[in-house]
């Protein structure tokens, strides 16, 4: 007999399980959190099989998180200096499966190194697309640019210019929500699958946002929010152990 679905997990700011052998290692750093709420059944459509909007309140919220990533390396491997450092923005969703199990959907993940981009979309089936981008600080502002190159769409782009505020000393629970994700859903190989993390508790900082200029999230397929973000955050970043993908995502059958 199918399994009852179980109610999803506490959200907590450190990760429910260690991974002491890690596939993947790397460092993402500069993170840039803009948020906009949205109605669950607005991108309930844009899910894997097996998983369904994660909400806080009964909203559900569309992510556009940029940062860089620095040194990605297989199993334990210090990481790869070159073509492991690079820029990166994502469209997320959040996502709950029948076993509980909180994380996020990445609906696109611009990157600026063709060779991760090719290994992420053969070995991981992620919506890597390559892109030309960089990440720039000067004082306290950040800003973030990215324009599409391969696959397309062409004229895909965003540029995102935000100001560091001061930390967070205790983020509230939405803003826990928003960044304390311990996996992600995807579709491995024909299944939907279960890809945990675990890294320290996020350094987080009010940021105010001066210029968000995108049309990712249209490119992506996500109905494209209205207004100004409700959550601007930025954190200097973590390191980041990603496991072995856990499938099936959704009730397990006898």
């Amino acid at each position: 007999m199918p399994t009852t679905p179980r109610l999803p997990e506490p959200v907590t700011p450190y990760a429910p399980k260690s991974l002491p052998r890690p596939l993947l290692t790397q460092q993402w750093l500069d993170l840039a959190f803009l948020h906009w709420a949205v109605a669950p059944d607005t991108v309930a459509g844009l899910l894997p099989e097996g998983t369904v909007p994660d909400v806080f309140d009964d909203v559900t919220y569309v992510g556009l998180v940029a940062f860089r990533m620095s040194r990605v390396g297989w199993l334990r491997s210090p990481g790869v200096p070159y073509l492991g450092t690079f820029p990166e923005t994502n469209v997320r969703l959040y996502s709950v499966d029948a076993h509980g199990r909180r994380g996020v959907v990445f609906r696109s993940m611009d990157a600026a190194r063709l060779v991760p981009v090719l290994m992420g979309r053969a070995a991981f089936r992620l919506p890597y697309l390559w892109s030309r981008m960089s990440v720039r600080a000067e004082d306290d502002v950040i800003t973030y640019t990215s324009a599409r190159r391969w696959p397309g769409p062409r004229g895909a782009r965003s540029r995102i210019v935000l100001r560091r505020g001061e930390p967070i000393r205790e983020p509230t629970g939405l803003e826990h929500f928003l960044t304390a994700r311990w996996g992600m859903h995807n579709a491995f190989f024909g299944k939907v699958g279960y890809l945990p993390n675990d890294h320290p508790r996020w350094p987080l900082h009010r940021a105010r946002l001066l210029t968000c200029e995108e049309n990712l999230l249209q490119a992506a397929g996500v109905p494209a929010p209205r207004g100004e973000p409700v959550s601007v955050l930025y954190s200097p970043g973590v390191p980041v152990r990603l496991g072995r993908p856990a499938r099936p995502a959704g009730l397990p059958t006898p």
